[in-house]
């Protein structure tokens, strides 16, 4: 019988180290958002994306939901559906990056750190949510991608 939850194979083990990975930089980026959310709000507020009345209800539930997902990603518990919430804030945040980089605005992103000094290269930002679109995208097709690669080395 089969577990959601243990690894079985190679391709297993390695789609257990991309969920470890993704959640875990969801987890340890939802920390210090979570312990200061006037923080978190501020950050949001210097993106200038989003109405006022919608940031500081953002800067409370964002933290929670990325805490959530990563946990989940990492357990393996309704982990697609997590890895799909994960996708879609990936997203999200490598658009409010662009529009700023673009905008030639120099910002903390809000990523890691609630500190409004310390400011982000928004390129290698959108460089590592990159990669974790990659990453998610892997969870969503890994029977696709490993069968296709066993057919390939055979």
């Amino acid at each position: 019988m089969k577990s959601n939850y243990l690894p079985a194979g190679f391709s297993d083990w390695l789609l257990l180290i991309i969920r470890l990975i993704i959640g875990g930089f969801f987890i340890y980026a939802s920390i210090d958002k979570i312990l200061n959310p006037n923080e978190f709000a501020k950050i949001i507020h210097n993106y200038r994306l989003l109405p006022p009345d919608f940031i500081n209800l953002l800067a409370i539930i964002l933290p929670w939901i990325e805490i959530t997902a990563g946990v989940c990603l990492i357990i393996g518990f309704k982990y697609k559906g997590a890895n799909f919430i994960i996708l879609i804030m990936l997203f999200v945040f490598i658009f409010a990056l662009a529009v700023n980089m673009f905008r030639g605005v120099n910002i903390s992103c809000g990523c890691f750190s609630t500190s409004s000094t310390a400011k982000s290269n928004l390129l290698m930002r959108i460089i590592e949510d990159g990669l974790m679109v990659l990453g998610c995208f892997i969870i969503i097709f890994k029977q696709r991608i490993f069968k296709q690669f066993v057919k390939q080395s055979t």
